[in-house]
């Protein structure tokens, strides 16, 4: 049932985008601009609410419980662990902005910031930081916290609705299938968004090297032969397809970026990382809650709370894959891997590409704001034009474009497989296969009316519900876990009382 009505909403929406994509994208972009304007400082509040909570479970005496039995070991190791939570969460969206965003902020800074001056290019690196660091992984975090939590140690199915058991609220309870469906719909809608995306910038980085045209014959058949390749992933399940291949992806981002750390302005990158490093921790609670009441700017609401909404609408899909992958975890360990070592990970991925690419347009005159400018997934290759070996350098990151494509595919395939099957771990086969070319017909589809761009923001519309859900789901986490937390306290003093009976001489 669940399967049936989130596919016939996403068909719906699909054949609307496809008769009348103007009508589509009007509606929502009204939509998103109200959203915006009027609950943009529930969002602030929302995601600097969520890093509070996950450092304080992180760093608290509820860091040592595990994610399931005292007997649970992890299925992955570390590295291919981290591979797969970086591939899913957010891999493709660097390799996208890296170049852009700073560029971006450079050029249109915030309010009250003169644009292309040494403060906007500091500014630009701060808000870079900002945006990719720790509060969008702080989402993703919670959420799969919190579904790991239920599923691993309640035995709870794999769901975002069995996260809020713990809530005394039976009306959290009975909306359970309609957050569910939510949850199917928005994941489908933003793998499909992402998609198209990706097709643009892999389209674009095969014309800067093999001169393939740019257009929509290139970026069908580009969504047709990574749908093949991640579908042949999918199938072949976790633990070889999506864990080779996220191991493949994180060695070629990193080799990638030790290439243009060594032929960019290496020490300039250095002092970038270092300097705004410290500028965003000094700035980080001004950042997290500020909001523009005194200005006629829109920055705000553009950049961070569409961002941060984006996170949350991204939240179920990745929350639901990185629950997957982490049984045997502590809590400890799951903070630590998803939330502070990508936040670094991010940190030095917009050293060295933002970095070099403020390098160039400052010091060099290299043009890369009219890149921006006029295709924001040429921005990379611009940038490549003007460093040593930029034809090897394209080469590279297209790729690590497609294999982050796949990557992305064949995990949002996994997940959308279990949230149709009530959580099974190991949907079956056909059900993968079903909603593999239900996404890719969505990206296909939309990328040949225009769409791609109005099912994004359909995407961040939907997320409105889900921030009120999160919360439901950072409650009930922290209820659950002091109760678990106690509750192995007293079995450990049972058990210490039981030891001294028997070494303790009877009188």
């Amino acid at each position: 049932m669940q399967l049936i009505v989130s596919a016939g909403l996403i068909l719906a929406v699909v054949v609307w985008g496809l008769l009348a994509p103007a009508s589509l994208a009007a509606l929502f972009n009204q939509a998103l601009g109200s959203l915006t304007r009027n609950f943009g400082w529930l969002y602030l509040w929302v995601v600097l609410g969520l890093v509070i909570v996950a450092l304080l479970l992180a760093f608290s005496r509820y860091g040592q419980l595990k994610l399931g039995g005292e007997d649970d070991e992890p299925e992955f190791s570390i590295g291919a662990w981290f591979a797969m939570l970086f591939a899913a969460g957010m891999g493709i969206g660097l390799v996208f902005w890296g170049v852009a965003e700073p560029i971006s902020h450079y050029v249109t800074p915030p309010p009250g910031v003169p644009p292309r001056t040494p403060e906007a290019a500091n500014t630009a690196m701060r808000y870079a930081f900002f945006h990719w660091g720790l509060h969008p992984w702080a989402v993703y975090a919670v959420v799969g916290l919190s579904i790991a939590f239920f599923q691993f140690r309640r035995g709870a199915q794999a769901l975002v609705s069995a996260s809020t058991d713990a809530l005394p609220l039976a009306a959290a309870r009975r909306l359970s299938p309609v957050v569910d469906v939510l949850a199917v719909v928005a994941t489908a809608f933003g793998v499909a968004a992402s998609l198209g995306i990706g097709a643009l910038q892999i389209n674009s980085g095969l014309h800067a090297v093999f001169g393939v045209p740019v257009g929509s014959a290139a970026q069908v058949t580009i969504i047709a032969v990574v749908t093949a390749l991640f579908l042949a992933s999918a199938l072949s399940g976790v633990t070889r397809g999506i864990k080779w291949l996220s191991t493949l992806n994180l060695l070629v981002a990193a080799g990638l970026a030790v290439l243009v750390f060594v032929l960019g302005p290496t020490v300039a990158l250095i002092d970038t990382f270092t300097t705004t490093l410290g500028a965003y921790v000094s700035e980080f609670v001004r950042m997290s809650l500020r909001t523009t009441p005194f200005r006629d700017s829109t920055w705000v609401s553009d950049w961070t709370v569409f961002y941060w909404a984006w996170w949350v609408s991204w939240s179920p899909f990745v929350g639901l894959f990185i629950a997957r992958v982490s049984r045997g975890r502590t809590i400890r360990e799951f903070v630590t891997g998803t939330v502070l070592a990508p936040t670094l990970a991010g940190f030095i991925w917009f050293s060295v590409f933002g970095g070099t690419a403020l390098h160039l347009q400052i010091f060099q005159g290299v043009p890369l704001d009219q890149a921006v400018r006029a295709d924001v997934s040429t921005a990379l290759f611009a940038l490549f034009d003007a460093l040593p070996l930029g034809a090897v350098l394209s080469v590279v990151a297209t790729v690590l474009l497609m294999v982050f494509f796949v990557t992305s595919g064949d995990s949002a395939t996994l997940v959308l497989g279990m949230m149709s099957t009530r959580g099974n771990p190991q949907p079956p086969a056909r059900i993968k296969l079903v909603w593999g070319l239900l996404v890719a017909g969505i990206a296909t589809s939309l990328l040949l009316t225009g769409g791609v761009q109005a099912v994004q923001t359909a995407t961040i519309v939907f997320a409105l519900p889900f921030a009120v859900v999160i919360v439901g789901m950072a409650a009930s986490l922290w209820l659950a876990i002091r109760h678990d937390w106690r509750e192995e306290q007293r079995r450990e003093r049972a058990l210490r009382q039981r030891m001294r009976a028997l070494v303790e001489p009877k009188p």
